[in-house]
């Protein structure tokens, strides 16, 4: 899958979240990038994706013009994964829910426990 695909893969994920979770995307960037670099990944485990920010419920009165979040997405990553184009889309596309979960301050425990981590 070359870049341009998936770039529109994750911006399709995006697309198809329910309207109220869209609308609660506030202050987020969402970003394509071929690898993450060393400092988000030290110990080069070929992390999928990763989200940076202030969770939205630790949000306070003094978040206000704060810098936006940001969710990396990491495409080769995904790829050395080797699975077939239908499956990699399964599998971006759970990337990127399982970060925008963190966003809303759902933890990796939880994650876990419902299937998603």
């Amino acid at each position: 899958m070359n870049t341009e695909q998936f770039e529109r893969t994750v911006y399709d994920v995006v697309q198809s979240l329910p309207p109220w979770v869209r609308e609660a995307l506030d202050n987020i960037d969402i970003f394509v990038e071929e690898q993450p670099e060393p400092d988000l990944d030290p110990d080069g485990q070929g992390l999928l994706g990763i989200y940076l920010g202030t969770p939205l419920p630790e949000r306070g009165v003094g978040y206000a013009w704060a810098l936006p979040d940001i969710i990396y997405i990491f495409r080769q990553p995904h790829l050395a994964l080797g699975l077939p184009e239908d499956e990699l889309r399964q599998e971006i596309a759970r990337t990127v829910i399982h970060e925008i979960a963190h966003y809303f301050g759902i933890d990796d425990d939880h994650l876990d426990e419902i299937g998603w981590g």
